[in-house]
């Protein structure tokens, strides 16, 4: 017998694929494939930009992607080429360089130290996001609703429900650097001044994490003229996501995109 009979003789319609994401009519995925909100978003922005660049004449119309979104190397030059062409990236002047330094003193420290403990809750293949940030929201919250009332209820929730090794020390990282860390991870971490569990879902490429700050260790300030060089590089790296953001909604506007909310998307989803 097959599927299909099965749900008919049970008077259950079979379920149907979830609709094909497109740009301008190519498609962003097969038709049984299921990906992540932020996985779609991040292809139908790439694509954008190919098209982009094959319009331009920067790349072969012949060009196509492939069945899991990734572009070829032609296609990823020819974007590099149309995003320098497009997007101008004036130098931050010395007055804007200072102000970002001052603002962000604590970035701009080293050696500073940071003893935490996690529950991660992991993004795998065919994962239910939006079940696995309801399932990490509860927990944040449980945490955070009795931290501090004397029972360890992070290291039990850690041991029940956390996806990385770590469960089994009741989700303790040790002393962490920055280099310990994935770089997304490292921003949420250092450069704060929360002790604690945090108020927020911690975003990595593993998944969704809660994290306890269990005591920190400040770092040595550096001078500015010492770190003018990664102040230049951060507010030009500001100035191109604003560019891009810009620029993927012109050419959004422009398109035909079915089956993706490009909206939603708070910064540019291309790598």
């Amino acid at each position: 017998m097959q599927v299909h009979d099965i749900f008919a003789a049970a008077g259950t319609a079979a379920p149907t694929a979830p609709p094909v994401a497109r740009i301008n009519r190519v498609p962003l995925h097969g038709p049984a494939e299921t990906i992540a909100t932020q996985a779609l978003r991040q292809r139908a922005c790439t694509e954008l930009l190919r098209q982009a660049a094959q319009a331009a004449g920067l790349l072969d119309a012949n060009d196509s992607t492939s069945a899991d979104g990734i572009v070829s190397e032609a296609a990823s030059a020819a974007i590099d080429a149309l995003l320098e062409r497009q997007l101008s990236m004036p130098e931050p002047s010395t007055d804007a360089c200072r102000r970002h330094y001052q603002a962000h003193l604590v970035q701009y420290q080293t050696g500073e130290r940071v003893h935490a403990r996690h529950i991660l809750f992991a993004v795998t293949p065919g994962t239910d996001v939006v079940a696995l940030r309801n399932r990490a929201e509860t927990c944040l919250l449980d945490v955070r609703c009795h931290d501090g009332n004397g029972a360890d209820n992070f290291a039990r929730a850690a041991r029940e429900l956390s996806n990385c090794p770590s469960a089994e020390q009741d989700g303790e990282l040790g002393w962490l650097v920055p280099g310990d860390c994935a770089p997304e991870f490292a921003r949420a971490l250092f450069g704060q001044a929360e002790v604690g569990v945090l108020p927020r879902l911690v975003h990595s490429r593993f998944g969704l994490h809660v994290v306890e700050v269990l005591a920190r260790e400040p770092g040595i300030q550096q001078a500015f003229e010492a770190v003018r060089g990664a102040v230049t590089m951060s507010l030009q790296q500001k100035a191109f996501v604003s560019a891009l953001q810009q620029y993927l909604r012109i050419l959004a506007g422009s398109a035909l995109v079915e089956g993706v909310d490009l909206e939603a998307a708070d910064t540019p989803l291309v790598q």
